[in-house]
């Protein structure tokens, strides 16, 4: 089952705003404003179960692997 980053939750377990927190620098902010990933659900749904646990956002595991390309092999 395909998960999805939903954001209602987040006040749920932070007692702060996010947004408020990461610098407008910050390299998951310049990521978000270049790479479109709205295509990634569409595309991978047919791979996921509908029954079961939900998986991890394919489109968080996305971002956080770019990430960890850009902070361990820096280009």
């Amino acid at each position: 089952m395909m998960g999805r980053c939903e954001g209602g939750q987040g006040q749920f377990f932070y007692a702060f705003d996010l947004d408020k927190v990461v610098p407008p620098d910050h390299l998951v902010r310049q990521i978000d404003a270049v790479l479109d990933l709205s295509w990634v659900h569409k595309e991978l749904a047919p791979y996921y179960s509908h029954i079961g646990r939900p998986s991890i956002d394919p489109v968080l595991m996305i971002r956080m692997l770019i990430v960890r390309l850009r902070v361990c092999d820096p280009i």
